[in-house]
């Protein structure tokens, strides 16, 4: 059983994000490389991680490590790895996905073109490789290694999860389950938000003395709760959250929310919602929109997924009690256990 303390949750993972997040940060600047061509490729490297962020995956990062005893300084090249990836695949992303904003400004293809775009989101993964390569000289060569693997094994679930998204799209498959829609996030999005940063942490603290087996389940179901989350929060985005109001329904992403609504519309609504979805994003219209989110409300997704939402947030607070449970207590710890929570109150 566990013996963290719920103590001020909000206060606490505000805090860490900043301290850990500002750490990170500063390691980033020291990876990202100037010269020529500047104009084309090295100012735009810089652009996405200069942009913030709320830094939650190379935090879990140092935090895992630290609650099993690490240095910090231990875990940040694989921080700094985790976040430089994360902001190539958001570059990847939003060309994919026809993303307009990203962090309250134009996406970096809406900025500089789809071709220059792309070439930077490249660069940013061969970037995120020199920290993990870096590794070895503080961790040792088979840690390092370790961590590179699951890396790549990361890498490969995120390609496939992105895959299944687009696949849907492309097909305008609409007759999906919540199964389907969590076996693709835990691979789109769980690997590299929560699995990875948890079991990196947990190899660095524990010299790769550990089953990473457990930190599956916690990161699935922290990472879905966070998703879903996002999903409910893109329905009414303002400038905080960084992204167009309705975006994920202009793009046609399949949501829980979304998929719940087509189970539950007439026959009628679904051939409307298929030929809305099928279409183009240019050629969808705000009053097609409108009727989607209306008819959102109409049958309670959202009360639907928030439902899911906190339920995979409680079940991730069980598997947190299996791995870290037995840890001494600590700032860390707690951070960690914080987020379950934090998810639902983060903008």
């Amino acid at each position: 059983m566990s013996t963290t303390k719920r103590s001020n949750t909000p206060g606490l993972v505000a805090e860490v994000l900043n301290e850990y997040g500002s750490m990170t940060r500063d390691k980033v600047k020291q990876y990202l490389p100037s010269g020529s061509p500047r104009a084309y490729l090295y100012e735009l490297l810089a652009d996405y991680p200069g942009r913030g962020g709320k830094m939650m995956r190379p935090t879990l990062c140092i935090a895992s490590a630290r609650a099993f005893g690490a240095k910090p300084e231990e875990a940040l090249h694989s921080a700094v790895a985790i976040e430089l990836l994360h902001n190539a695949l958001l570059i990847h992303d939003d060309i994919e996905d026809e993303s307009e904003e990203r962090r309250g400004r134009p996406t970096l293809h809406m900025l500089h073109g789809i071709p220059l775009a792309i070439n930077t989101g490249d660069a940013l993964i061969l970037l995120g490789l020199r920290p993990l390569i870096d590794n070895a000289g503080r961790l040792g060569p088979r840690l390092a290694m370790n961590i590179l693997a699951d890396a790549e094994r990361m890498a490969w679930e995120s390609v496939e999860g992105q895959a299944i998204e687009l696949g849907w799209r492309k097909d305008n498959i609409n007759d999906l389950r919540d199964g389907d829609y969590l076996n693709m996030v835990l691979k789109k999005t769980c690997w590299l938000a929560t699995i990875l940063p948890s079991r990196i942490g947990a190899l660095i603290g524990t010299r790769n003395r550990i089953n990473l087996t457990p930190f599956i389940r916690f990161g699935f179901f922290l990472g879905a709760a966070f998703q879903i989350q996002d999903d409910l929060l893109n329905l009414g985005a303002d400038k905080r959250y960084g992204k167009e109001a309705c975006g994920d329904l202009f793009e046609g992403k399949r949501t829980l929310m979304l998929l719940h609504t087509y189970r539950r519309a007439s026959a009628d609504q679904r051939e409307r919602i298929a030929s809305i979805l099928g279409a183009p994003r240019e050629e969808k219209s705000a009053e097609q929109i409108d009727w989607l989110r209306a008819l959102m409300d109409e049958h309670d997704a959202i009360g639907h997924a928030r439902g899911i939402a906190h339920g995979l947030a409680g079940a991730a607070l069980h598997e947190f009690d299996d791995i870290y449970g037995k840890l001494p207590d600590s700032r860390d710890k707690r951070f960690i256990h914080g987020l379950a929570t934090w998810v639902f109150e983060r903008i």
